[in-house]
Parts: structure tokens; sequence; C-alpha cells
């Protein structure tokens, strides 16, 4: 039996296993660029949390994610495995965001032009992180990522 590549976040301090970010759900961003989170992913997000640009969208992730990811890039550049401007634009391009007593995050102006998000936006699970998109760019997906998830069912499954 094959190793299972993903790997589930832990909330530090829970003492237990969370399981991943997953699901779409379709959101408005209002005129201050606040976005209200989905219900089932505000628990992850006690504390601080972080933007960034990332694929033609946005990515919110939670502290231990993102400061995992950035010991990682540390340790690559150390070796001389990575670039320091990697972790130099990393830093410079993300933004630390907290919910607020609604469930919004705002997400600052830079990011919602990188992303091109305006009033829609589609709001989902990628595992370890969640997307903000823009609700355009992502109908233009849906093709593509219905084949890719039949794709990772078969994998998965082993069919």
């Amino acid at each position: 039996m094959g190793q299972n590549p993903i790997k589930w976040n832990v909330m530090e301090g829970m003492g237990g296993v969370v399981m991943p970010f997953v699901g779409t759900h379709d959101h408005t961003l209002d005129d201050k660029g606040r976005l209200v989170m989905p219900a089932k992913f505000r628990s992850h997000f006690s504390g601080p949390a972080y933007l960034s640009p990332w694929a033609g969208c946005v990515a919110l992730w939670t502290a231990g994610r993102f400061e995992s990811m950035v010991r990682r890039l540390e340790e690559e550049v150390r070796a001389g495995e990575t670039d320091p401007g990697v972790l130099r634009g990393l830093a410079a391009r993300s933004e630390e965001v907290r919910l607020d007593p609604q469930g919004r995050i705002i997400v600052p102006p830079r990011l919602r032009e990188f992303a091109a998000l305006e009033r829609d936006v589609v709001v989902c699970g990628a595992i370890d992180w969640i997307e903000i998109w823009n609700s355009l760019d992502w109908e233009g997906m849906a093709g593509e990522l219905d084949r890719s998830v039949a794709e990772a069912f078969r994998r998965g499954s082993g069919i």
C-alpha cells in the first residue's frame, strides 16, 4: 500500500488532527474589501492568518502552515537551493490578517488587484490553504478542475 502524500493540518493546542480545507463557496467582497469567511473554515483562524498572492488568486494560510512554509524556504536559502529573493518576495507580498467578530477578513487593495477580485468571489479549500478567486476566473477553470478531480480520485483510489 502506498503512502498518502497529503499531510493533514494539526492545530496547535487542539491535540488532534483537523480535516483539510475542502469545499467551494460563493461570497462577496464589500466596498472596504471585507470578506466573510465560510463558517466551516472560521475555527481554523482563532489567531493571525496570512494572505499572499498565489497562482491567479489570493491564498489564505493558517499561521502554522505559513510559518512551516517560511521555515522550509529559510532552510533552502541557507543550503543554497533557493534564491533569497523567493523568501523576500513572499514576505513583501504577504499580509497578516485576523478574523473580526463577524468572521470577516480584509483583503488589502494590492492583493485584490493582483487577483482581479471584485464584488463576486469564490472561496475554495485547497487542502492545506484556502484560495480566493475572481468568480469569472473560477468559472473559466471548471472543465479543467473536473478533469483534475477525476484524475485525483483515479490515482487516490488505485483504479
